[in-house]
């Protein structure tokens, strides 16, 4: 089984570093011409110079701040009707960590623009082009939270369900283009991410991060942390024709994580 998305056009968000770098990196390796989007310019340059040398291919990036929408919103419209968008990989960097009693009304409202606003408008603005081409992958990077909520997650547990309802309700509406929609529920990876997370829990727990880690990868069935790449894999399959019958999904990438069904 060998994918091609050669003559594919796609967009990565956060794909300065971590799985959204990984899920760039695999596009381009498949034959995709990609867009890289976040705010480190310096990570963006190096990322697209590597894609560029290994894959022959003229890759681009895009400098945006998630965090402030307005900004976001100009930038990524702007960019978009100029360049039609054949694979949309929504993704962003994740709200402040904290449970329901430390985090604000104040932090919602962030959240909802972060994780919510910026999918909804990003999507919507690839749509036409996708519908004319009867041709569409649109994919969330979203969480195992989900399904099986996490204490000190309380925003992106709250925010990303609403969006996977959304989701699930744009590949309703959109199939009859041969257009899917699908969102990945991560595991634990080993990124930057996680490891900021690892830290902030070892300093309230007073313990060593190392036990974090050997506590975390307990929990999984597989007893280790995912690799970026093996996201990768799965977001690529997704975003090629051999995946042309799943949309609407929630497809958990966890090493068996989730306890449920």
């Amino acid at each position: 089984m060998k994918i091609s998305l050669k003559n594919k056009r796609a967009l990565v968000g956060a794909s300065s570093k971590g799985l959204g770098y990984a899920v760039a990196k695999q596009l381009a390796i498949s034959g995709a011409k990609v867009t890289l989007v976040a705010r480190n310019v310096d990570a963006l340059k190096d990322n697209v110079n590597e894609l560029n040398k290994l894959t022959n291919i003229k890759h681009e990036f895009l400098e945006v701040n998630y965090n402030e929408f307005e900004d976001y919103k100009q930038k990524i419209k702007k960019y978009i009707t100029c360049n039609p968008i054949d694979i949309l990989i929504n993704n962003t960097q994740g709200p402040k960590a904290g449970d329901v009693e430390s985090v604000s009304l104040g932090d919602y409202q962030k959240s909802f623009d972060l994780l919510f606003k910026s999918v909804v408008l990003t999507t919507n603005l690839c749509l036409d082009h996708m519908k004319k081409n009867k041709w569409g992958r649109i994919i969330n990077m979203s969480s195992v939270s989900v399904k099986e909520p996490l204490n000190y997650l309380a925003l992106s547990n709250t925010i990303r369900s609403a969006l996977t309802s959304w989701s699930k309700t744009l590949a309703n509406q959109v199939g009859i283009y041969n257009i899917t929609a699908n969102n990945i529920l991560t595991g634990y990876f080993d990124t930057e991410r996680i490891s900021d997370l690892n830290s902030e829990k070892a300093k309230k727990m007073n313990i060593k991060i190392d036990d974090v880690y050997k506590a975390m990868e307990d929990l999984v069935p597989l007893k280790r942390i995912g690799k970026p790449q093996e996201f990768a894999y799965l977001a690529t399959f997704l975003a090629s024709d051999l995946s042309s019958y799943i949309s609407g999904a929630n497809i958990p990438i966890d090493g068996g994580l989730l306890k449920s069904l």
